[in-house]
């Protein structure tokens, strides 16, 4: 680790952004409210990951693109009706439109971008969480929700969060205590439980 002089508040960008990049942040009892703007930007700067180029652009516009074409033919089928009496598709139908438009606007435009961010081992963090809720979804018919919730909950902390297996445990207790409490117990509602 290299050391470097902190730059005063008053000092130029240059030098701000140079003794930033030196390692200004890894000094022990540096704290990150004693940076300057400059220092903190190049911090930034430094630990952000790489950039994604054009082609990671287009392959995520499309996928936008693909979910949101099948999600207004699901809502065709479900059914539209009219705003004074809507069907359930209704809703998801204007969703999905937005999802298109908003995913054509990034594959035209998106090719300029230089802040999209390189696929990393971390972007499968969303699936994770998306595949895990999907798994709590299924099992809870046939289990209730407490055991599935529980899980759900240990995964999300400790292997998606990082946290200590102790907060881990706690906090997922004790969310699924207050799901409990809340749902089954004070709203009586027709949630699968097991208690």
């Amino acid at each position: 680790m290299q050391a470097a002089t902190p730059v005063s508040g008053g000092g130029d960008s240059s030098n701000a952004a140079s003794s930033a990049g030196n390692g200004t942040h890894d000094l022990p009892g540096t704290d990150v409210d004693d940076l300057t703007p400059e220092q903190l930007a190049a911090q930034w700067e430094e630990e952000k990951p790489p950039a994604a180029g054009a082609l990671a652009n287009v392959g995520s516009s499309l996928v936008v693109i693909g979910v949101g074409v099948g999600a207004v033919v699901l809502s065709i089928a479900m059914g539209l009706g009219t705003p004074s009496a809507p069907q359930p598709g209704l809703w998801p139908f204007m969703i999905s439109c937005v999802m298109v438009a908003l995913g054509l606007f990034q594959l035209i435009m998106g090719r300029h971008n230089r802040d999209a961010e390189k696929f990393t081992r971390m972007s499968t963090a969303p699936l994770t969480g998306l595949v895990t809720l999907a798994a709590m979804v299924a099992l809870m018919p046939l289990s209730g929700f407490e055991v599935p919730a529980l899980v759900l909950c240990i995964i999300w902390m400790r292997f998606l969060g990082g946290e200590t297996w102790r907060s881990t445990l706690v906090v997922s207790a004790v969310v699924v205590a207050a799901f409990y409490g809340i749902f089954v117990t004070a709203l009586n509602t027709s949630i699968p439980h097991l208690f």
